[in-house]
């Protein structure tokens, strides 16, 4: 009897020890869900685990627009969340918790029409219709080089058109050219469909895109979460734009493309991580653009907005 009650003894104690030690690991395993867009320039959270340290677990959370990677940010629905940097300032201005902790990648839009059509300019697309995601980047630009060209968003069609559908508009003709966001204009080009109009980096704006956001209660509340991220964000930002061969497979993988068109695009993305002085000035000019075309109703406040005190610069 003595030896029995042991043994039940010696049982429970092991199946509270076990308990315990499930209980401590699933704690150490702290999830970080992550929101990017189904973009080409936006593959880099997929290649967060190889450089997440022990007690972390990264969850990448697709989504369609930029607005939706916005508001997940708004909501908490993920912890840090890129995607273009319109949609972060028309939150920011509207006085929504966004902050903008580092960068995502510049570059990786293109102005595109029809490859069988009479569009070879900005001008040239005067009376046409063209395709544009509002509360992109990439409308911000399109109307501030309109602007350089003497034309305004009246002398053309403007319209709604996702990016992901860009490229099939155009081949069905319900658009005659779209502004989009890689893979859509090297899609274009790779079928003989499209043919790049202008790669739009010559306005002040430069060609800064993407950015990496997170809640400002994150930022307050949650510091050492914020720099291991950006540790993670920067690694694999350098690990990706350093070999091309990871890119496009990744870029297969997870937009379902061919690797003769990721190739194609891979010269118009440039991942980044980094906020330097030069890029807030960029971003300030773009800011400036949207007020001045009434897409905000005042500036965001840049010194709550723009936090770059933890981007991993000196590393």
């Amino acid at each position: 009897m003595h030896s029995r009650r042991k043994f039940l003894a010696s049982l429970i104690a092991a199946s509270f020890a076990c308990a315990a030690g499930s209980t401590s690991a699933l704690a150490a395993d702290q999830v970080i869900r992550v929101g990017t867009l189904k973009l080409m320039h936006g593959i880099t959270p997929y290649f967060y685990d190889k450089f997440t340290p022990a007690g972390y677990k990264i969850e990448v959370v697709p989504f369609e627009t930029p607005t939706d990677g916005k508001n997940a940010v708004v909501t908490k629905s993920v912890d840090f969340g890129t995607y273009g940097l319109a949609a972060a300032t028309l939150g920011a201005a509207a006085g929504e918790p966004v902050v903008v902790i580092a960068a995502q990648c510049n570059r990786g839009m293109a102005v595109v029409a029809r490859a069988d059509g009479k569009i070879d300019s900005i001008k040239a697309l005067k009376g046409h219709k063209v395709g544009i995601l509002p509360g992109s980047t990439q409308e911000v630009v399109i109307l501030d080089r309109l602007k350089a060209e003497g034309l305004t968003v009246k002398d053309i069609k403007p319209v709604r058109v996702s990016f992901s559908e860009m490229a099939s508009a155009l081949e069905r003709g319900d658009i005659d050219a779209f502004v989009g966001a890689e893979p859509g204009p090297s899609i274009s080009v790779g079928k003989g469909v499209g043919k790049v109009v202008e790669y739009p980096y010559s306005t002040p704006t430069g060609s800064v895109n993407m950015v990496m956001t997170t809640h400002a209660d994150t930022v307050k509340d949650k510091k050492e979460l914020v720099k291991v991220f950006l540790d993670i964000h920067r690694k694999a930002t350098e690990y990706v734009m350093g070999n091309r061969a990871a890119f496009v497979q990744m870029t297969e993988q997870k937009l379902g493309l061919p690797a003769k068109t990721v190739e194609l695009a891979a010269p118009n993305v440039e991942l980044t991580w980094k906020i330097d002085d030069d890029w807030l000035t960029r971003a300030k000019y773009y800011g400036s653009q949207m007020l001045d075309k009434k897409q905000i109703r005042q500036l965001p406040d840049y010194g709550s907005f723009v936090n770059a005190s933890f981007n991993p610069a000196g590393k």
